[in-house]
């Protein structure tokens, strides 16, 4: 049975070349950056080198980005910590952004924090006339995210990061899923902090990274022994910083080509798969990542789809990576105005470096089949 791999918005493979990078340091290389002696400095000067390496893909000072174990936990120390460290009460986000945003925000809620959720239009972008207008006085941090997990849609980055500038108020922007596939300049999109993970891009899993503004207020996660500028003291994970240094280096060479060839096999794919009866396209029909397409078909569900299609070798998903096993439908696909039922019948096929145009006519071939199989079974049909 063929096996293929339609899943990257979830998570990438390690690429054998980070692999090679980090072996040493699980071995012969393990020093403690905090050390003095020898073992000590060698992991301090990799730490450091691989800090210039994320700084300078991403136009930053290499004292501006700090090492975390996860996407995750950046975005809850720089809404949190923004928080706990700025005079004001209010924060905007989007309706739209990952379980980490909207439930550190559902927790700053009840801490006393207010938190406005901005709507999306049809395709998942916000109004930056309602930013605006959103914006108060006790304002203190703007959150949204670079390109959306599920949908794809990219948001205007830059315009928002000015708008929030010219209003002297934060800008934090989760570039998980955006970062490694479209240029980011932090000064040019004027973002004052940006969360990214490894696992993302071909790097490990376990490591992500912040940038913080020089100058930027935020009052540390965790505490104890001053490590990453003492914003975040915990013993650095030295193997998985080469790594995620290791990744970056890789992206900076390969991110365009790859980008162009994945567009063409994302465009062939959806033009195929809206030959489907009752299908529809979720997201922006341009602007948005390379790698994604996202579908909803009327009449069945996403869970039952997805199970067909790993039963053909096809690894996919509905809804985001993060919660699929819920049986709520899609946050996201709620807040874009499709259906209860609609948004249960979402199918996100996300493409990666090693997906093959065999992989996508296989897919266009199975998928159809599968649809229609589903639908021939399913209760819904003719109750909508």
């Amino acid at each position: 049975m063929k096996s293929i791999y339609l899943d990257y918005a979830a998570t990438t493979p390690l690429d054998p070349r980070v692999l090679d990078a980090m072996k040493p340091f699980f071995s012969k290389k393990f020093g403690n950056t905090m050390s003095l002696h020898s073992f000590g400095r060698e992991a301090k000067y990799e730490l450091e080198k691989s800090r210039a390496v994320l700084a300078k893909f991403i136009n930053a000072r290499h004292d501006e980005i700090i090492f975390t174990g996860s996407a995750t936990e950046s975005i809850n120390s720089v809404l949190k910590g923004i928080a706990f460290a700025n005079k004001g009460k209010h924060i905007i986000t989007s309706s739209i952004e990952h379980h980490a945003v909207l439930e550190t925000c559902k927790w700053l809620e009840k801490q006393g924090f207010e938190i406005t959720y901005l709507p999306v239009d049809k395709y998942g972008l916000i109004d930056l006339k309602k930013l605006e207008d959103s914006i108060r006085s006790d304002t203190i941090l703007v959150s949204v995210m670079h390109a959306n997990n599920e949908i794809g849609t990219i948001e205007p980055i830059e315009e928002i990061g000015k708008l929030c500038r010219d209003k002297g108020v934060l800008f934090h922007t989760d570039a998980v899923q955006s970062f490694g596939k479209i240029p980011i300049d932090v000064n040019k999109m004027n973002i004052d902090l940006l969360s990214i993970s490894a696992h993302k891009f071909y790097g490990p899993k376990g490591v992500g990274a912040t940038f913080i503004r020089k100058g930027t207020k935020i009052e540390p996660l965790l505490h104890g022994g001053g490590h990453e500028f003492g914003l975040r003291s915990s013993t650095e994970n030295v193997p998985g910083i080469v790594g995620i240094a290791k990744a970056v280096e890789l992206r900076k060479k390969e991110m365009k080509p790859e980008e162009k060839r994945l567009k063409q096999l994302r465009d062939y794919l959806i033009k195929n798969v809206l030959k489907i009866e009752n299908s529809r396209l979720n997201g922006h029909p341009v602007k948005r990542l390379s790698n994604n397409a996202n579908f909803s078909f009327d009449f069945i569900e996403g869970e039952a789809l997805i199970m067909q299609l790993d039963s053909y070798g096809i690894a996919a998903s509905t809804g985001s990576a993060c919660s699929s096993a819920t049986l709520e439908p899609s946050h996201v696909l709620m807040a874009i105005g499709l259906k209860h039922e609609q948004a249960h019948g979402s199918l996100r096929l996300s493409l990666g470096k090693y997906t093959k145009k065999s992989d996508i006519i296989y897919t266009i071939k199975v998928l159809p089949k599968v649809v229609e199989n589903l639908r021939k079974i399913s209760p819904f049909k003719g109750k909508w």
